[in-house]
């Protein structure tokens, strides 16, 4: 059953959203409000047929530790979940992401609409300070910028591997910055097909104030993700999941 339900919301996750990517086009000529609630409305139909087709459910803790926007959101990366799932959970938020996705047809063409922040992989400094110009232009529309502070998916239990992008982003912006621990990687693995029945629980942690030294805030922020991440990790471990 786990590989009929699996392959099931496969079909119906992907085909789905590039059938909502092409009859959406014309969204790319309107308002980027526009834009953006059909993105939010695609995460939500998206974590609806997870729901129904292989039962990974969804949990929020902490939602009363979000600030009024605009702020900066720093959140642990599992798996490909966490690009769709966390989008309904802000008000406007702007995606940090690589440069180079934007030439993938539609999927490309919408990250640019929504006015996601692209950073290409060119010289250290000339990056960050393109990633520090583009996340001042959104928040200074009111908008949350939310990047994945290890920059690519990791296995639970991995060692962490925190990039200089969020340190840079929080000096820069000079905001308080919301870091996000989750356990998607339990129920939706990397690099796997298999989608886990159980429940996915994102845990919203208490804001870090702007002001810190580099290292205390890259510690401080580190080290609640990774606390946090590894007693979800637990949590899921407890969890019986049917793997058949």
């Amino acid at each position: 059953m786990l590989a009929v339900r699996s392959i099931t919301f496969a079909v119906v996750f992907y085909a789905g959203t590039l059938l909502l990517l092409i009859a959406a086009t014309p969204l790319l000529f309107g308002p980027r409000r526009w834009a953006m609630a059909a993105l939010k409305g695609h995460a939500r139909l998206s974590l609806w047929a997870l729901a129904k087709i292989t039962g990974t459910k969804l949990e929020v803790r902490g939602r009363e530790h979000l600030p009024v926007p605009p702020y900066l959101v720093a959140a642990k990366h599992q798996s490909t979940w966490d690009t769709f799932g966390l989008i309904p959970l802000f008000h406007d938020p702007a995606l940090v992401m690589k440069a180079e996705l934007a030439w993938i047809p539609f999927y490309g063409w919408f990250s640019v609409k929504f006015g996601h922040i692209l950073v290409r992989r060119v010289r250290a400094a000339a990056a960050l300070k393109a990633l520090i110009g583009q996340a001042k232009e959104r928040t200074a529309h009111g908008r949350e910028v939310l990047i994945f502070p290890e920059g690519t998916r990791r296995t639970p239990g991995a060692p962490p591997d925190y990039k200089p992008g969020i340190i840079a982003l929080y000096e820069g912006l000079d905001l308080p910055c919301v870091p996000i621990a989750l356990n998607s990687g339990t129920f939706w693995p990397r690099r796997q097909l298999w989608r886990y029945p159980g429940t996915i629980v994102v845990e919203i942690l208490p804001p870090i104030l702007p002001g810190m030294r580099r290292q205390t805030f890259k510690a401080h922020l580190q080290q609640s993700i990774e606390d946090a991440t590894a007693r979800l990790n637990r949590e899921a471990e407890h969890t019986d999941i049917n793997r058949t």
